[in-house]
């Protein structure tokens, strides 16, 4: 007699495991094979599915780039848009399209960075090419290649993953009975680790150990909250400490925004959580509208989900009845600040 569920997931978790297994054999041998693009890549990843706080490490890289006066591109598979193919996001100049189009997690990114070539395409490579071909006249010093560390098809200079130091490690499982994208060992590919999200100094010394025996440089980095933004047409009061807010996300781990809302003072009376990139829709909200309605609670959102919301002008309309926030993140850094500087500087020398 099976488990039921519990039987089906471990069933399934074993044949993607088995799968993953033959796709990356397939790489090392050399059946499939890999391209070099003639611009630096650098990749962004993660072994788990999501929340591992990859997003603002991007936009920090981004950030480091442009500040030693290199010109960054990045490519982004766009996950959740409703576009196909490959889509120019953001030239040097401007935002081209919203959040549906591009995805939120893209968009986010070239509003935080502007100036900065945002491409989306679910096959890299081509994107790649659209970036040469488009802006032959003036490339991109490096491609950043986000949430990347399973696609092999385009070789890397640096191959960072991220890895959520708050989620199960040493009992971490593959997807679906868990949420690793495959088996822990394959870490080994990488050539920088970020340990993220570090909040338990106990928990996170005994992942870094078993990290550093890979040999990897490990970086360590929490992700800290930064500023609350109000937005909407409601009145929004200006000291938020002892606010009374109803939270919603549709984020990979919606615990630590609880959290950084919890440090900052915020009250969190009540929660709706989503799926990651969950589309909007005003049926869905009606009901979280109505309970802040009734008991008086301001909506407090993530950076990521405001730029979801933000093309959703009906939706923006109805959600400002009552204060809205959204907060913003950043990767702040523990510990190996210095050796992250240093391999990203290594990966764009000729």
């Amino acid at each position: 007699m099976s488990e039921g569920p519990n039987f089906l997931h471990k069933t399934a978790a074993l044949l993607y495991r088995v799968v993953t297994g033959l796709r990356n054999s397939a790489f090392e041998r050399g059946v499939l094979k890999t391209w070099h693009a003639p611009l630096p890549v650098v990749s962004i990843g993660n072994i788990t599915a999501g929340g591992t706080g990859k997003t603002p490490l991007a936009d920090w890289i981004i950030g480091y780039y442009r500040s030693i006066g290199e010109t960054p591109a990045l490519l982004s598979r766009g996950y959740g848009r409703s576009s196909k193919g490959v889509l120019l996001v953001a030239d040097t100049r401007r935002i081209l399209c919203g959040s549906r189009e591009a995805g939120d997690e893209p968009l986010m990114l070239a509003a935080k960075n502007p100036g900065t070539i945002t491409v989306v395409a679910e096959k890299r490579k081509e994107g790649v090419e659209f970036i040469l071909k488009r802006f032959k006249g003036q490339l991109p010093s490096v491609i950043i290649l986000d949430d990347a560390f399973q696609h092999r098809q385009i070789a890397r200079d640096l191959d960072i993953v991220v890895i959520n130091a708050a989620e199960a490690y040493f009992d971490a499982r593959m997807l679906p009975e868990g949420r690793l994208r495959e088996p822990l060992a394959n870490i080994r590919r990488a050539g920088l680790l970020v340990l993220s999200k570090i909040n338990d100094r106990k928990t996170a010394d005994a992942i870094a150990l078993d990290l550093k025996k890979t040999g990897i440089p490990v970086v360590e980095a929490r992700t800290a909250a930064d500023e609350l933004v109000a937005f909407g047409t409601a009145a929004a009061a200006e000291n938020t400490s002892g606010m009374r807010a109803l939270a919603f996300a549709g984020i990979g781990a919606p615990g630590g925004f609880l959290l950084s809302l919890r440090e900052r003072g915020i009250e969190v009376d009540s929660h709706r959580f989503f799926r990651d990139h969950e589309p909007y829709s005003k049926e869905k909200l009606i009901p979280m509208l109505l309970e802040a309605e009734q008991r008086s609670l301001s909506l407090v959102t993530t950076e990521k989900d405001y730029y979801r919301l933000l093309g959703e002008h009906e939706i923006m309309a109805m959600l400002s009845v009552r204060p809205c926030y959204y907060l913003k993140i950043r990767t702040e850094f523990i510990e190996g600040k210095e050796t992250l500087e240093t391999m990203l500087k290594a990966a764009i020398q000729p």
